[in-house]
């Protein structure tokens, strides 16, 4: 099974849609921040979220990463879209909720960083393991990666997205 979680109208070819808006029509209709989500345990093979998880505050982010681990089989994926922390699209928008999103917000919902940072004393029980990748802004594009990666630590407004891929341990 794949999902497409916070789909809007134009849900992922191949994707079970889940919206919480009829005026979407998903194919399942459920807000997100309600769990437990209408799917079983480990029954699900990928996901997909695109531009939903900025719109959850800190806590909802906690509860939203605790039920995708929970439906996510063992070695499942989740691909999740967000704007860049840095770029002015992350907080432009009013229904974003703070904090912008970071490579270094996924640490909390992998057992190993929550270790090494001191905070495994958090209610967090989410186990993955997280690669990114960056939609960078096309002026930016032909730089080398070495120009790129310091462009991006370093300067507003060069990556517009973070794509972080999580993997169920």
């Amino acid at each position: 099974m794949k999902l497409d979680l916070g789909c809007g109208r134009k849900p992922r070819a191949g994707f079970i849609g889940v919206d919480m808006s009829a005026a979407c029509s998903p194919d399942v209709l459920h807000d997100l921040r309600c769990m437990p989500w209408p799917f079983d345990d480990a029954s699900v093979d990928e996901v997909y979220s695109g531009h939903f998880l900025e719109h959850l505050d800190g806590e909802e982010r906690i509860a939203f990463m605790e039920e995708l681990y929970r439906v996510l089989r063992p070695g499942g994926t989740a691909l999740i879209v967000t704007p860049y922390w840095s770029w002015v699209g992350a907080v432009q928008d009013p229904t974003h909720k703070w904090p912008p999103i970071a490579e270094q917000s996924y640490h909390y919902f992998s057992k190993a960083l929550r270790e090494q940072m001191g905070v495994d004393f958090y209610p967090i029980r989410c186990d993955f393991d997280v690669s990114f990748g960056f939609s960078v802004l096309p002026q930016f594009a032909h730089l080398p990666k070495a120009e790129l990666d310091r462009a991006r630590a370093h300067s507003l407004n060069v990556v517009a997205e973070l794509r972080a891929t999580l993997v169920r341990r």
